[in-house]
């Protein structure tokens, strides 16, 4: 253990707290980078001549491959370790972020931006978030995953208007060479401060008075493990409402909103600067409604938060198209209703999870069910690019995702319900 990480260990503050720390700026600047592609998508169309739905299936392939490495993620954090993990996943993004400038042809940018960035920001997922959250803290465990779930919210504030700026003033490979920096940027705090668990330290976790047991190491192929997670999950029912109800928020989310929202505003006469500023102002709203969910999480039923939490994003987007005919102002006023739900299905849906599958089986049940979060976020940004290129216009996108987002809102009232068997009901009726 270095010295510095030895005199925080020692200090009043909790050394999960510093975790906590490192893992919410990884998770901020992650979210930063899979962000991006929402400014880069009318530069990227305008200099080459590209479709937008061309365009929009690397990010589908981005989107996908940001989810399916979580439960592959979360196993090579049990086998590797979690700073391994993390610092192998920056330097794969800042590989494939410094190639960008050079690509000539759409297939480029499928390999670059597509696999090789959306695997690299996969490694660095909100299952890392889960994996901390189950380690380092014995209480507090829901507001804390609230509070690194909103960092994607924050890296949206921290990034888009500023990248939207340097895109607006310099050009796209000025903005893409500066978020690569800024990724390696990460690495050095990164191995100077995060450690694999409390009994490492000599601590017992956060709220906790025992230093616990490590479990045994982890042997064989991690992505054995990560499949075996699979085939246990796909027996559950509440696997699949879990990951269907996951599947609608990635469509509702930075699958429709975070890839085609500046999009829009600019087919509807708005400047892209101000456009990317309500992506912004949503992340501002964001950073409290997920912070407020994770301190809700810890006290109220969760199957019934997520239903709140759908049908008022479900209610949100029906509402956005004429919004869009309202311009700025109508937009501002579903920035902030929208924002303040982003991504508050977070914190329940992990406490759920744990619920259904174990604290040690958690992390890689929520890597697979974040897994159907970023299938439903390919779905509707290749979708709604494909609409967009068809039908000239986003409104028959903005309408499914809202009727979807109420579907969802009704399943997760199943969420931990035994299924009614003839049996029961039987015995109900007498």
């Amino acid at each position: 253990m270095s010295l510095q990480g030895s005199r925080l260990a020692r200090g009043r503050v909790h050394y999960a707290w510093y975790v906590a720390g490192i893992t919410f700026v990884t998770l901020l600047v992650a979210a930063g980078i899979r962000s991006m592609p929402s400014v880069l998508i009318v530069p990227v169309e305008q200099e080459f001549g590209w479709s937008r739905a061309t365009i929009s299936f690397a990010v589908a392939i981005n989107l996908v491959l940001y989810g399916l490495m979580g439960p592959f993620a979360a196993a090579l954090m049990d086998r590797l370790g979690i700073r391994t993990t993390i610092v192998a996943s920056l330097l794969l993004v800042a590989s494939g972020i410094a190639l960008t400038p050079l690509m000539t042809a759409p297939w480029q940018l499928v390999l670059l931006w597509g696999v090789v960035v959306g695997t690299g920001t996969g490694m660095t997922a909100l299952v890392l978030g889960a994996t901390v959250v189950n380690r380092w803290f014995g209480e507090r465990r829901g507001l804390v995953m609230g509070l690194l779930t909103a960092s994607t919210a924050t890296g949206q504030l921290l990034f888009l208007p500023l990248l939207a700026m340097i895109v607006q003033q310099v050009g796209w490979r000025a903005a893409v060479i500066g978020v690569g920096a800024v990724a390696l940027a990460v690495i050095p705090a990164v191995l100077l401060l995060m450690r694999e668990r409390p009994r490492d330290l000599g601590l017992a976790p956060f709220g906790r008075t025992e230093i616990e047991t490590p479990p045994p190491p982890v042997a064989g192929n991690p992505f054995g493990h990560a499949l075996g997670a699979l085939a246990e999950g796909v027996r559950s029912r509440d696997f699949w409402l879990l990951f269907g109800t996951f599947f609608i928020c990635g469509l509702s989310t930075n699958g429709l909103i975070g890839t085609h929202l500046i999009a829009a505003c600019i087919d509807a006469g708005i400047p892209e600067l101000r456009a990317a500023g309500l992506l912004a102002m949503m992340g501002v709203f964001d950073l409290v409604g997920t912070t407020l969910s994770g301190w809700l999480s810890d006290r109220y039923d969760n199957r019934h938060l997520l239903a709140w939490y759908y049908a008022l994003r479900g209610l949100s987007l029906l509402w956005l198209p004429f919004a869009l005919d309202l311009s700025f102002f109508g937009l501002s006023l579903f920035a902030v209703f929208y924002g303040l739900d982003w991504i508050a299905t977070v914190p329940p849906t992990v406490r759920l999870a744990t619920n259904a599958f174990g604290r040690d089986k958690a992390p890689m049940m929520f890597g697979w069910i974040f897994t159907g979060h970023q299938i439903g976020a390919a779905v509707a940004a290749f979708g709604a690019g494909a609409m967009r290129t068809v039908m000239d216009g986003y409104l028959e996108a903005f309408l499914l995702a809202g009727l979807a987002c109420l579907l969802a809102a009704g399943m997760s009232l199943m969420i931990g319900r035994a299924p009614a068997t003839p049996a029961r009901v039987v015995r109900e009726a007498a």
